[in-house]
């Protein structure tokens, strides 16, 4: 008998950075791949039908991240930004957002990966400590989910 189960898990490295380039703090955080990502993993190995996953966003949101989320708990209005890159490497999936000067500005607590730049599905969801980005700082996300 075969007893073969595959999991999913993800990990951040969140660096913020101040106008004048030095870098002001860096995280590693674990995060939860939802129900709804799972849902959505499982129809692209079937085909194309749901979009990639093509956005990264930031709130202020501090309920414990959930298999049922399906969006972040306290979006930062206009903070859903592009992703920069995706990179698949073995079993994992690095996406890759930068949050410029002027975007996601605040006492960011949460961070998501969606497939639209508003509404769409939500692969992942994070609740973390505190960060503090001001209107001048730029934060940098990188976002590896591994399937193993």
């Amino acid at each position: 008998m075969f007893n073969d189960s595959i999991k999913m898990k993800g990990r951040l490295n969140i660096v913020l950075t101040g106008p004048d380039g030095e870098v002001k703090e860096q995280h590693e955080v674990d995060n939860l791949v939802v129900t709804v990502g799972k849902n959505f993993i499982a129809s692209r190995m079937k085909d194309t039908t749901d979009t990639a996953m093509s956005h990264m966003e930031v709130g202020t949101g501090s309920t414990a991240a959930a298999v049922g989320d399906t969006a972040l708990g306290a979006a930062v209005a206009s903070s859903r930004v592009s992703l920069t890159s995706t990179t698949v490497s073995t079993n994992s999936v690095a996406y890759v957002a930068t949050f410029p000067a002027g975007t996601g500005t605040g006492a960011l607590t949460e961070a998501g990966i969606f497939n639209a730049s508003s509404s769409g599905t939500m692969l992942c969801r994070t609740v973390f400590s505190v960060i503090n980005k001001g209107a001048a700082d730029t934060l940098g996300i990188t976002w590896t989910v591994t399937v193993n």
